[in-house]
């Protein structure tokens, strides 16, 4: 008898069920763990031509880190509800494409571990080198899959995983001019950042100057804002980073692509609950069903700005003189340039 699959697995199945009028459904792959084989879903709503912006939500890459993905079902099931009655969301969705890949290591959460079921760490995974000295092992390994943070064999293809997710932005993010990718994570620190490229070089990303107005834009709504926004680089680099790797794709096709990476503080619900410590989830997920339940929703007004600053790009995207005051403000923010 096959062991009953987990609560978040039933979540997932919920959510495109009760959303199967408004969601396209694909099964990108399907990859083994054993016997039992998952499926690795995309969902699309809104517009689907290829003149409109799009905006696409990733989580479960690292199979412990269970709250993206449940950050991101949580979203994906206030907007089913929504499109009962609100007319606002409608008229957002004629003008934008939202993509979702809640759990693109199935077999990793299955498992309760980062990596997939061959030992592979997803994030490691990418044929990208990093051009300056990483850490030993967080950095990404080929030693072994027996240690963390393996990026898999030095020859071959990328784990199928990586693969339905690079394949998934390519087809639906990077054939349009405009673009934002928000990969949820958890895990480090005592706060939650936005991170943007690059992790593996300190060099300043090319739409820094976008990045930066974003940020200033979300700002000015949301002034009290948690988010610490910086490139992922201070805080350490790696090999193999995977939105890396499709930034460069970007750039050669000269799309406007913005990859960002919500990395939830995981380190202020083990100092609330120390307890949390005895368990591997509990290092990387709130546990108590009231803290589960806020996270769950704390995100929710970043989630939505994205929709709606997707779809209005043509209105703050920054050209010109702006673009170049932005930037010089991003290099002087966050690489130490003189302001």
């Amino acid at each position: 008898m096959a062991p009953a699959a987990l609560p978040i697995f039933q979540e997932l199945d919920r959510v495109i069920e009760e959303g199967a009028a408004h969601i396209e459904v694909r099964t990108v792959c399907q990859v083994a763990d054993g016997e039992r084989r998952f499926p690795i879903h995309s969902l699309c709503l809104g517009n689907p031509s290829r003149d409109t912006p799009a905006i696409g939500f990733f989580g479960g890459v690292h199979g412990v880190e269970r709250i993206g993905t449940q950050v991101l079902l949580s979203f994906l099931t206030s907007l089913i509800e929504r499109l009962r009655f609100d007319e606002q969301l409608d008229r957002l969705l004629a003008a934008v494409r939202l993509v979702f890949m809640p759990l693109v290591n199935p077999a990793g959460m299955n498992r309760g571990t980062r990596a997939n079921a061959n030992g592979v760490d997803l994030m490691r995974n990418a044929a990208v080198e990093s051009r300056e000295r990483v850490a030993f092992l967080l950095g990404g390994q080929r030693l072994s899959a027996w240690l963390p943070w393996y990026r898999g064999p030095r020859t071959g293809p990328m784990e199928a995983e990586s693969r339905a997710l690079c394949e998934v932005v390519r087809t639906e993010l990077l054939s349009r001019p405009f673009s934002v990718a928000l990969d949820c994570h958890s895990g480090f620190g005592l706060r939650d950042r936005i991170w943007f490229p690059h992790a593996h070089t300190r060099d300043p990303f090319a739409h820094l100057a976008e990045v930066h107005a974003l940020m200033a834009l979300f700002s000015q709504g949301w002034p009290d804002h948690p988010y610490l926004f910086e490139p992922q680089s201070r805080s350490y680099r790696t090999h193999g980073d995977l939105w890396d790797l499709l930034c460069t794709e970007a750039a050669r096709l000269g799309r406007v692509f913005l990859p960002l990476t919500l990395e939830m503080g995981s380190w202020r619900w083990i100092r609330k609950s120390p307890r949390q410590l005895l368990s591997r989830a509990g290092i990387f997920n709130p546990l108590p069903v009231d803290r589960l339940q806020r996270v769950r929703r704390n995100h929710l007004a970043w989630l939505n700005f994205l929709c709606r600053a997707g779809e209005s790009y043509r209105e703050w995207l920054p050209v010109g003189e702006e673009r170049a005051r932005h930037e010089q403000a991003g290099l002087a923010k966050w690489f130490d340039a003189p302001a």
